[in-house]
This record gives C-alpha cells, sequence and structure tokens, in this order.
C-alpha cells in the first residue's frame, strides 16, 4: 500500500512529484525519495519518516526546463524502514519505483548475485532494476524492460528512469497505476489523488499493460495487444473523494479492498509445498510447548480465532489474554511458552507493556503487525508483518482480516513442523487459504441486501451477536464494529451462552444477528437460535443455509470450509455496521472518543 508518482515535461518536477506524494502519504509514511533526470545528470534523494523530511533535504534543488521524475512513499513490506530501503533504488545508471511484491526476488537476486552484483537494499524491488541492466548491455532500453518483466513474477506497479533515455517505462500487473495527460505533459500516479488539477485526461492501466512515454508521446501495449488505445476517462472532483476512490467512506473503501489486501499478506508464503515463513527460523520454535497470545481490542478477537486453529490444527495449547488485564494480574509465564502480541500499529500501550514483561520472564517473543519498525516490532524476538497497508477508518476493518490470515498460516507453520496434519489434509488447507481472497470480495447482491436490511435495525434496546467454535470471536468482532461506529448497545456472545443468563433480554426490541455455520456446529448453533426465536428476539440470521424462522436472512455462499464462510460473514457483519452507522448520520471514518492507535493506558 505505497504511493507511485511520475511526471515528463517543462514544469518543476520536483514540486511536482513532491505534491503529489503529500496526496499519497496516506498510503505509506515509512520513508520516501525521488529521482530526476535533468539534463542528462541525475538527482536522488530519500528521507525516513514523514514526507516534511524529504521536503527539507530537496529543498536547495530545482529542475529547469524539460526533465522527467519519479516518486515514491513507502509502507514497507521487504526490508526495514531506513533510506537504504526506501525507494526510488538504483544500479548504475536506472532508477526504480515499485508498489507491490516481487515473489520471486530471492531466486532472481541469487542469480545476479553469482554474476558479481552487489545489493544496496534488502528489498525485493532492487532486483529489477539490476535485472534490467543486465539486459540493457546486450538489448535495447525497451527490450531489456520487457524481458525484465517476463522474469519477475508477483504484483507491481513500476516507473523506470534510465540515464540514456528520456523516457519513462512503466508496467502494471495487480497494484493500481494511472497516467494523466495535459498538452505535453505526461503525469502517473498510483492513485487519481496526487494528479488533481494538474490533469483530467486520463488512462488506469488494466493488468498486464506496460509501455513508454517521452516527449513526443506513449505507447501501451500487453501480452494480447501491441498497441492498446488510451481511455480518456475523468477524474474525481475533489482530493478527499480521490483518496477514496470512489467510495463514500474510507472505511467502505477498506472492507473493499481487503480481498487485495488478503492477496499481499499471502504472497510468497503460500506455496505448493507449504508455508513458508522466512521471518521465523527453523529453530525458533524449538522447546516451544504452549502459545499465549495477547492484544486488544480487534486483535484480541482475531487471537481469540487463532486460538481454535492453534488448537485444532496444531495441536499446541493455547491461550489468549486482553493486554490491560494481563499487565497487572501478575501472570504464571514460564521458559516453554511463546509470547504472541498481535496490534495493528504497534504502538499499543498495554500490548507493548505486556510484551516487555514477557521478555523480562526470558520468554520468547512473535510480533504480528501492521507496521515495521514500530516500538512492538523493534522489540520482539521475531516479527511477521500483516501487510494491510494504511487503514484510515478508525473501525479496523482489513487489519482484522490479515491478522487472522498471518496467525492461520503460523499456526500452519507449525502443524508442518509437528506433522500434526496429513500431507492431504495440509495439502487441503493450503487450498482454502488460497481462497480466502475471492471469499472476502464485497459481492454487489450482498452489499445491496445489508442496505436495505439496515433500516429495520436502528432502535431497540441492543444487539446479541452469536456463533459458535471460532464464529463466536466473529461475533465479538461483528459486535465491536457496530458499537464502535453506530453508538447502539452490542454484545458478542457463544451461542451456547444464551441461557445462562444473557437470553433474559430476549424480546422483540432485541436484535439477535446470528452466525450460522453450516461446517462447524450446525444443529447446535441453530438450536441456540430457536431458544431465541421462542422468546421473540427480533433475529437476523447470516448463514449459506436458508433459516426459515429468522425474521431476516442474509444470504452467503455455500464452502466447504468453515474459514471461508468466516470471511464472507466478516464482510458481511462489517457492511451491516456501516450501513446502520450511515442511516444514523454517524461520522463512519471517526467515531466519537475513539482514536486510530491506543497509545495510552
Amino acid at each position: 500500500m505505497c504511493g507511485i508518482v511520475g511526471y515528463l515535461g517543462n514544469s518543476n518536477t520536483k514540486e511536482i512529484l513532491l505534491n503529489g506524494l503529500k496526496e499519497l502519504e496516506y498510503r505509506g509514511y515509512d520513508s520516501a525519495g525521488i529521482a530526476i533526470l535533468d539534463n542528462g545528470a541525475f538527482y536522488s534523494n530519500k528521507a525516513i519518516g514523514k514526507l516534511h523530511n524529504l521536503e527539507e533535504k530537496t529543498e536547495a534543488f530545482n529542475s529547469k526546463g524539460f526533465s522527467l521524475g519519479i516518486g515514491h512513499t513507502r509502507w514497507a513490506t521487504h526490508g526495514k524502514p531506513t533510506e537504504q530501503n526506501a525507494h526510488p533504488h538504483y544500479g548504475t545508471d536506472t532508477y526504480i519505483v515499485h508498489n507491490g511484491i516481487i515473489e520471486n526476488y530471492q531466486e532472481l537476486k541469487s542469480e545476479l548475485e553469482k554474476g558479481g552484483v552487489r545489493f544496496n537494499s534488502q528489498t525485493d524491488t532492487e532486483v529489477f532494476v539490476h535485472l534490467f541492466e543486465f539486459y540493457q548491455k546486450s538489448l535495447g532500453n525497451y527490450e531489456a524492460f520487457q524481458k525484465t518483466l517476463k522474469r519477475v513474477e508477483g504484483a507491481y506497479a513500476i516507473l523506470l528512469i534510465t540515464k540514456n533515455s528520456e523516457t519513462i517505462y512503466f508496467a502494471k500487473e495487480g497494484s493500481p497505476l494511472m497516467l494523466g495527460l495535459k498538452d505535453d505533459e505526461k503525469f502517473f500516479a498510483s492513485s487519481d489523488a496526487a494528479v488533481l488539477g494538474l490533469c483530467n485526461d486520463v488512462h488506469f492501466f488494466e493488468d498486464g499493460e506496460f509501455g513508454y512515454v517521452d516527449a513526443k508521446g506513449f505507447h501501451i501495449e500487453s501480452s494480447e495487444s501491441k498497441d492498446i488505445a488510451f481511455q480518456h476517462a475523468s477524474l474525481a472532483d475533489d482530493k478527499i473523494s480521490a483518496q477514496k476512490e470512489g467510495y463514500r467512506f474510507f472505511m467502505e473503501k477498506e472492507i473493499y479492498e481487503q480481498s487485495d489486501v488478503l492477496a499481499d499478506t499471502l504472497r510468497g508464503r503460500v506455496l505448493d509445498s507449504g508455508i513458508s515463513l522466512q521471518e521465523l527460523d527453523g529453530e525458533f520454535l524449538d522447546g516451544i510447548n504452549e502459545i499465549k497470545l495477547c492484544a486488544c481490542g480487534t486483535s484480541y478477537n482475531s487471537a481469540l480465532v487463532s486460538s481454535y486453529l492453534l488448537e485444532r490444527q496444531a495441536k499446541v495449547r493455547c491461550s489468549v489474554e486482553i493486554a490491560s488485564e494481563f499487565r497487572y494480574k501478575e501472570p504464571l509465564l514460564l521458559k516453554d511458552t511463546l509470547f504472541v502480541v498481535i496490534s495493528q500499529s504497534g504502538e499499543t500501550a498495554d500490548t507493548l507493556e505486556a510484551l516487555k514483561m514477557a521478555k523480562k520472564a526470558g520468554l520468547k517473543t512473535l510480533a504480528i503487525c501492521n507496521v515495521d519498525n514500530s516500538s512492538i516490532v523493534r522489540l520482539a524476538d521475531k516479527s511477521i508483518l500483516t501487510r494491510a497497508g494504511v487503514e484510515k477508518g478508525v473501525a479496523s476493518t482489513k487489519a482484522f482480516a490479515t491478522q487472522v490470515a498471518v496467525l492461520w498460516m503460523f499456526t500452519l507453520f507449525i502443524a508442518q513442523q509437528k506433522s500434526t496434519l496429513t500431507k492431504d489434509e495440509l495439502k487441503q488447507e493450503l487450498k482454502t487459504l488460497r481462497a480466502i481472497p475471492k471469499a472476502a470480495i464485497v459481492k454487489d447482491e450482498l452489499h445491496e441486501k445489508v442496505k436495505r436490511l439496515s433500516k429495520r435495525y436502528l432502535h431497540g434496546h441492543g444487539f446479541f451477536f452469536i456463533g459458535r467454535d471460532l464464529f463466536y470471536p466473529l461475533a465479538l468482532e461483528g459486535a465491536l464494529k457496530l458499537k464502535e461506529i453506530s453508538y447502539l448497545h452490542a454484545e458478542g456472545y457463544p451461542s451456547g451462552e444464551m441461557k445462562h443468563g444473557p437470553i433474559a433480554l430476549a424480546d422483540p426490541e432485541l436484535f439477535t444477528i446470528a452466525l450460522l455455520s453450516e461446517n462447524i456446529l450446525f444443529e447446535k448453533t441453530k438450536s441456540n437460535m430457536e431458544e431465541l426465536g421462542a422468546r421473540d428476539s427480533t433475529m437476523c440470521c447470516v448463514s449459506s443455509h436458508f433459516y426459515d424462522k429468522a425474521d431476516d436472512f442474509i444470504k452467503l455462499t455455500k464452502y466447504d470450509h468453515y474459514m471461508l464462510e468466516f470471511y464472507e460473514m466478516m464482510v458481511a457483519t462489517q457492511l451491516l455496521s456501516m450501513e446502520i452507522a450511515v442511516r444514523l448520520e454517524n461520522d463512519v471514518d471517526m467515531p466519537r472518543n475513539l482514536a486510530k492507535s491506543v497509545t495510552v493506558e
């Protein structure tokens, strides 16, 4: 979830690049950099942290007349946020910016190193520029660019400039990229917010498209067509709308992009042979007999989900702690316990203090986090990044989705090492894991159904979200989302606990959101739903199985694995919370009394 800009023309290239990066900084702010080719000479600079650091470093430079340049603001996936790892990356006479992940970079890097190439960074991106320069020795620039594209695997939006050519080469596969035109000027960006007011005639590249621009014009092609016509699309009206990319709210945008970020989370980690977590070496889990998960809020709910998976699939004892309670309970910490902390920001105060306690007790520690170089990542022995990208909506959505995915991969990684799953069982789990991005796609009919239903759930005295097994923590998360943005009272409960007290609240003004899985405890959950229905609770059933006793029904796709049900149910509950909040005219992205990162007790 990084940001890319590019420019070719006679205006002030540096200012255009920096102003464009300002509009994209919400997509990543670990580091930023620019490279400009001006009168045959390169100017390049990088800075870690917020964009103003780069502005200060480049203050003395200004391009004169015709020039071209590329810029990037980074959200780290490979390598820590340092100037060395910041984009643009470079070879001898070539610079590149890149969004996405090159999956086979290790293989390509080894090949290049054997040929004598020395790498300057820890990133996957750098292999592209060195491979390009290798082919450039025997081919023309564009032919070398095309041959390099054929060698790389993964997702990318790429801009490349090289010293002997006043040309910007581009390619798009799985990451957004657009080209804008105005007179003789050419503009590139990964989001239209970066070019609003500069041009209004744009082409949004499709996957597989590549080409180049120069002072004379542009060329776009793909493997299917050697000459692709410019789209001549127009842009949004304002910058905030552009950042939201046509969605009403950042939360809505983030719900819709969960499918894409889940693909990023899995990329390079789910292989035919099994789970590959390069962050964990072979000896890290030696001597571990128990796993203790510790987190707050949404991250705590993702920890609860994984506790079911860890015990079921990896056959390892697991407990889950609320970080704010754990800090003060004088817990028993044994050396054979792996202490896992989960945080979107990596700065959650209670979770950070819990991690310090585990470190002091001599436990091995692991962080599941979205922000590289955050306090929690720096302190933990090992870390696995979720790759969710920047999440602007305060109510977390894609962070939860990616945390569950990482923890499931972690579970299967342990299962591989302990051989707690047969080869056939592991193969089936890997197949299911690869399918979760598809299960998380927001289907038009689902969103429309939820939007229509939402008007019936604006009153009453509260909500019960109920589910069994790992659908219980999903019920907790559904209730949390509704509380956060609608300000309506909601509670998540295990379905089987209804008769142990909560059912006393049941009446027509109590709304039950029932998560009915066809693959786990179906009959048991249905029986619990009938108990509530008999007490006149108004019920909305979320399931692939039609439940005729429900007042409302949100139909899901029929799956043969509970985790695919889980992800589609997750989307449905997120949409329901959002649409109820919209009808109540609440601020969906910035709900009252809440902050995105809780850095105090």
